[in-house]
């Protein structure tokens, strides 16, 4: 959403994948984020108190350590009792497959930076893959939300990457490449249309129908496929899916320039 489409949902918290694993230590994230709070303070006067920052470590389902944070602040309007909190997810055992991008984050406001504001996030063909693989591994609603919202936005992305990053990270998590088959039979697909309402209408302005996400599926797989298509069929000619080389993941889009929405991740 602050990275490719600010009319994406929002997200829950901040998820960052570390490169540097040491950095998941408790004493390692407070020291950071009492100069991160003190920046923060100087540049802007928004407080983080110390006592609303807090850090906890804990075994993840593949059995390694992973984090999750949370950060209070008080804003200008000076809210009493608990501040509001934003929370953070860290893990250093994902599969990192491509080189990450310095992308702008989208800052429509008046205190923006000279320069503006980057991060070093996901390319766009890893961020398609990595929304894939959470869908082939826990089929939840905002993993399907993602997947067909960014293959709505994916004309000139580079397919084959994606195919490619997804196999090695599914690989990586010892799952199978996911298929529409799978997904159909999959013991979380029950829950996917049950939960639809409860898990994204809160994260978006207007939620649409489950089955106008469900059944554009079989289109993001023809799409995904194609190579494997092309490859067992006589070519047609015509050109029309060839890769273009000189295509880059676009800069923020204006809320008028796309239809709708995904982010860090």
């Amino acid at each position: 959403k602050k990275c490719y489409f600010e009319t994406y949902r929002f997200s829950e918290d901040l998820d960052f994948t570390l490169l540097d694993g040491s950095h998941l230590d408790q004493a390692f994230l407070r020291a950071a984020f009492t100069e991160i709070a003190q920046w923060v303070h100087d540049e802007s006067g928004i407080e983080l108190p110390e006592t609303a920052r807090a850090f906890e470590l804990y075994t993840n389902p593949r059995g390694k350590t992973s984090g999750q944070g949370r950060a209070g602040y008080r804003g200008p309007m000076q809210r009493q009792g608990d501040p509001p909190r934003i929370r953070l997810d860290l893990t250093d055992d994902e599969r990192v497959v491509r080189d990450g991008e310095r992308r702008p984050v989208h800052h429509p406001y008046s205190d923006a930076p000279e320069g503006g504001i980057h991060v070093l996030a996901y390319c766009f063909e890893e961020v398609f893959a990595e929304m894939f693989r959470a869908l082939a591994e826990r089929e939840r609603p905002r993993d399907l939300y993602d997947v067909i919202h960014l293959h709505r936005h994916a004309a000139g992305a580079d397919r084959a990457s994606v195919l490619e990053i997804l196999t090695l990270k599914c690989e990586f998590k010892g799952i199978a490449v996911p298929t529409l088959e799978s997904l159909r039979g999959s013991p979380h697909h029950g829950e996917l249309r049950a939960d639809w309402d409860q898990m994204l209408a809160h994260q978006l302005p207007q939620l649409p129908p489950f089955e106008s996400f469900w059944e554009e599926l079989p289109a993001v797989f023809d799409w995904l496929n194609q190579e494997l298509v092309k490859a067992q069929m006589p070519a047609m000619g015509g050109g029309q899916n060839e890769i273009d080389e000189t295509w880059h993941a676009p800069a923020m889009a204006s809320l008028l320039a796309l239809p709708r929405d995904h982010g860090a991740t």
